[in-house]
């Protein structure tokens, strides 16, 4: 059988490597800014007639960029492997998603087409991303030697990390302000003369992340050598689809490939109820608000970053599979750790008094609460790197990026299914803890499958 080790590979390019790694710089601001902290936010509580009609509806615009991914990235990626480029595709999405960010400037509150402006904006902007993000991926085996492939992965998580904690400061600092005092979150007027009470700084980051992204994306397209041009796009059409159907078949007969991929569907969904609901349980047990769960965003990509950067250098010491199971186990703990708190109760048991008003992070159960998302976010990122890394030593390296497509589609296929589920056990307890506890199942079922893959 053939292995990553049989892929030609060349002498590690430095540049290469980075302005690969600027990938993921690039792209991070669409989910930092716009998918959690920014744009998200304003969405539901401004643009949307109640927070409960805007949550419902990006949920929608979720769910479908999720199933039009789960469908598209396998096909797209067995193409590119029949046809050998990569980057013409990366290039391809990249231009819709720019102009769907650029687009979210147009959502003003009281426009006629703002909500549909906007839902439309983030559903092929997803689209888009998540699709050049698999070819991005599928360059990997050709920039490093196998047994660097896990610090290359976790080096491009930590700079998207990274992008995500510049980029939510700058948003916060100079864009975003409060409507009430027309001061942004470091206490300053916002730049370019943006309007604080039309919310102006929240949909700037539209344009913004569109700017960042073309400006970061450029060494990727310059520096980053593409596999040979192989075959013209009409028989590689009918090629690609023809593996397409042949992986499937393989990743259904290869129980080693078959289970990591269904592994990854379960616990990538509890990951993304997590981050799904993980502010609007902070809003409900702690009373936060805008500014204490933005700078709670800053606290996580700080300990992401951090994590990441541990995570490389162990999954090539020891493996990706250790690192998963690792983060699993931490998650796991964390999570149970977070649904015991309240405003005046930690663990569970333990009673405290509630935060002075006005004070920022001043009880103890906010304190314990950062804690254990520091903790979180700390293994979140490596996590989802040495996923990437393990599918590379694992996948037939001949199909790369097809396997790398149908890594996207076992993590977007039931995307959909951990928030329902979130969403139905609270509203059958009429309990925030109980509904997030759910979450916990997903971790502790994606890591019993995880636990019978073989890494090598």
């Amino acid at each position: 059988m053939t292995t990553v080790s049989d892929i030609p590979l060349q002498s590690t390019d430095r540049r290469a490597v980075l302005s690969w790694a600027l990938f993921d710089w690039a792209a991070q601001p669409f989910f930092t800014l716009i998918t959690t902290f920014v744009f998200a936010p304003y969405f539901a509580s401004t643009l949307a007639a109640t927070p409960a009609e805007g949550q419902s509806l990006w949920g929608y615009a979720t769910a479908a960029a999720g199933l039009c991914i789960a469908f598209a990235a396998p096909v797209l990626g067995s193409i590119a492997d029949a046809t050998g480029r990569r980057k013409r595709w990366i290039l391809l999405f990249s231009l819709p998603f720019v102009i769907c960010c650029w687009a979210f400037w147009y959502a003003a509150p009281g426009s006629p087409n703002g909500i549909a402006i906007a839902l439309v904006a983030f559903a092929i902007g997803t689209l888009s991303i998540e699709i050049a993000t698999v070819f991005n991926n599928a360059m990997m085996p050709s920039l490093v030697p196998p047994e660097r492939i896990g610090r290359l992965s976790s080096f491009g998580w930590a700079l998207g990390y990274a992008s995500g904690l510049v980029t939510l400061v700058i948003a916060l600092g100079f864009f975003a302000a409060s409507p009430e005092s027309g001061k942004t979150l470091l206490g300053f007027e916002p730049v370019l003369g943006l309007d604080a009470a039309t919310q102006e700084g929240d949909r700037a980051v539209g344009p913004f992340s569109a700017l960042w992204y073309l400006v970061f994306v450029l060494p990727m397209f310059l520096f980053v050598p593409d596999v040979p041009h192989q075959a013209k796009i009409g028989p590689a059409i009918r090629a690609g689809l023809a593996n397409l159907r042949m992986s499937l078949a393989q990743a259904r007969t290869n129980r080693n490939i078959f289970l990591f991929l269904l592994s990854n569907m379960i616990f990538k969904d509890g990951l993304v109820a997590l981050f799904a609901f993980g502010g609007i349980y902070a809003a409900g047990q702690l009373g936060w608000g805008s500014i204490e769960i933005g700078t709670f965003g800053i606290i996580l990509t700080i300990t992401g970053t951090l994590g990441l950067l541990l995570g490389g250098p162990m999954d090539d010491r020891f493996g990706a599979k250790p690192v998963i199971v690792f983060s699993l186990i931490v998650l796991m703990i964390c999570g149970l750790g977070m649904i015991s708190i309240d405003r005046t109760t930690v663990f569970f048991v333990i009673k405290t008094a509630a935060a002075p008003e006005g004070a920022l992070f001043a009880s103890l159960p906010e304190q314990v609460f950062i804690a254990l998302g520091g903790v979180i976010g700390a293994v979140s990122g490596p996590l989802q790197a040495s996923c990437r890394s393990l599918l590379v030593r694992i996948a037939p390296p001949q199909h790369v990026t097809q396997y790398f497509g149908l890594l996207a589609l076992s993590g977007k296929v039931t995307s959909f299914l951990a928030p329902l589920t979130v969403g139905v056990v609270t509203a059958l307890t009429a309990s925030q803890p109980a509904g997030m506890s759910v979450i916990l199942v997903f971790f502790g079922v994606g890591l019993l499958l995880l636990l019978r893959v073989r890494e090598r």
